[in-house]
């Protein structure tokens, strides 16, 4: 599913909402939660999941045309952990 396939989900299982409505509507959930992830919070939705940003540390790396050794920087990186609710149902 594509982003504008959501809106116009949205927009045609919620009476009275337009796709430009919900098009507002998601944009402003995503950067909501991009606000949120940006400032160290993590985004916790019940029954969904959790997306969290997690540092991985610099580490010693190997180029895999030359075989030389190289560094490679820390980085910080969204993880999403599936909720039970929604685990539950991708596997019935």
């Amino acid at each position: 599913m594509t982003k504008s396939e959501l809106i116009k989900t949205i927009a045609e299982k919620v009476d009275g909402v337009t796709q430009e409505k919900a098009k507002e509507v998601v944009g402003v959930v995503l950067d909501e939660i991009t606000d949120a992830l940006v400032s160290g919070d993590r985004v916790q939705f019940v029954g969904f999941g959790t997306f969290e940003v997690k540092e991985r540390a610099a580490r010693e790396g190997r180029n895999p045309q030359t075989g030389e050794t190289m560094q490679i920087a820390s980085s910080k990186n969204v993880k999403f952990k599936a909720g039970k609710e929604l685990k539950d149902k991708v596997n019935a």
